[in-house]
């Protein structure tokens, strides 16, 4: 067996630390502010009823007002704009409001609806801001808009360019099947026609159920990227890695359909510190044991079942289409596994495909990577239990 010198095991050590340090500094760093300013998707609530139309958008107004480019962005504290942000969030409702008003005419020429070749101009009803909570966290404002649609039955589509982010599109009159859609980059919906709803083929919806899943962990999903993590740096072994990720795999894909279903309904204020104590507990223990133990797998099912319950929150806001409802469910969980896989490939390209076999792997790379990811799970288990 080749003896490796000692300088050159010491420097390879050493580099191990730093690499280490390097992914506590960003995972803290990261952790303080991706809550915060996180991105989320507008939501374009629709009726058309004859030549009628009335649509509810509920969305985060100060970026947009703050001329934040949201184009592939998944977190406002990027920008260069996020100052301004910030100064939006401490205003309260009524000061909020009076500078929407000149933003209106803005935000009213982006918003493109049309029907038969015309452009739809909204009027805007109303606006409903909220009191000003913790400031440091976006808030959702409705406004009400409607608008007259020319004669006849030709359908009506929904854009908005892509600088103001994603817009999740919902048919609310057409009933339980009513068409929903997550539009991107400044995709525009479906033609919606005004009886009925828009009849889609399951690839269709498989397709974009697969993407928006994948969406959900990379980027967006930093939750359940620690988590994954976590269950990685528990042991060198592939073994063990794939009791855990079976077991998370069962379980959120268990409490995501009885989620959509409506069957099991738990608040996110107790959702969301319990899945950030999930993230807590599997860093600590990775450093506390020696390996896989038997309740292990048990436990990670207990969390998944949790994490499950998140993932049927971002479902339940985009709306998933009851007539396609097994079709999006699976799409959705592929892509969610395939971002699940993609973390687990690049944290192993990072670090476990040169260093894992290391008698050092241990306590140079595991061991304070699942410190860092302990510190920023209990961070968040006491940021939405008590802040």
């Amino acid at each position: 067996m080749a003896i490796i010198p000692s300088s050159l095991a010491e420097g390879r050590v050493w580099r191990g630390a730093l690499l280490s340090s390097l992914l506590l500094a960003l995972l803290t760093c990261w952790a303080s502010v991706a809550r915060a300013h996180e991105v989320q998707p507008a939501v374009a609530d629709v009726w058309i009823e004859g030549d009628a139309l009335r649509m509810e958008l509920k969305l985060t107004l100060e970026p947009l007002m703050a001329g934040i480019d949201l184009e592939g962005l998944d977190d406002t504290n990027a920008s260069d704009r996020t100052e301004a942000n910030d100064a939006l969030r401490t205003l309260a409702p009524n000061e909020l409001e009076t500078r929407f008003e000149a933003y209106w005419p803005e935000l009213r020429d982006d918003l493109q609806i049309r029907s038969d070749g015309e452009r739809v101009v909204p009027r805007l009803g109303g606006v409903d801001i909220p009191k000003v909570g913790d400031p440091g966290l976006p808030r959702l404002s409705r406004l009400r808009l409607t608008a007259d649609l020319p004669p006849g039955d030709a359908p009506v589509t929904v854009a908005w360019p892509a600088t103001n982010g994603a817009l999740v599109v919902r048919q609310m009159a057409a009933g339980p099947d009513g068409y929903s859609a997550y539009l991107d980059r400044g995709a525009e919906s479906a033609p919606m026609p005004r009886t009925g709803t828009v009849q889609q083929s399951s690839l269709e919806v498989f397709t974009d159920y697969v993407v928006i899943g994948f969406a959900h962990i990379i980027p967006k999903g930093l939750d359940h990227i620690l988590f994954v993590l976590g269950l990685f740096f528990l042991s060198q072994r592939l073994g063990p890695l794939l009791w855990q990720v079976s077991a998370f795999t069962v379980a959120h894909t268990v409490t995501l359909a009885l989620g959509i279903l409506g069957l099991v309904s738990v608040p996110a204020y107790i959702v969301e510190p319990l899945i950030a104590a999930s993230i807590a507990y599997v860093g600590i223990e990775n450093v506390l044991s020696r390996g896989m133990n038997p309740w292990r797998p048990v436990v990670v099912f207990a969390f998944g079942l949790l994490h499950g319950l998140g993932f049927a929150s971002v479902l339940g806001e985009i709306g998933l289409n009851p007539a396609q409802f097994v079709t999006g469910l699976i799409g959705f969980n592929v892509g969610v596994e395939l971002g699940q896989l993609a973390v687990i490939a690049l944290a192993f390209l990072a670090v476990g495909v040169w260093s894992r076999n290391r008698t050092w792997y241990r306590s140079v790379i595991a061991n304070p990577a699942s410190i860092a990811i302990a510190l920023v799970g209990a961070y968040w288990a006491v940021e939405r239990t008590l802040l």
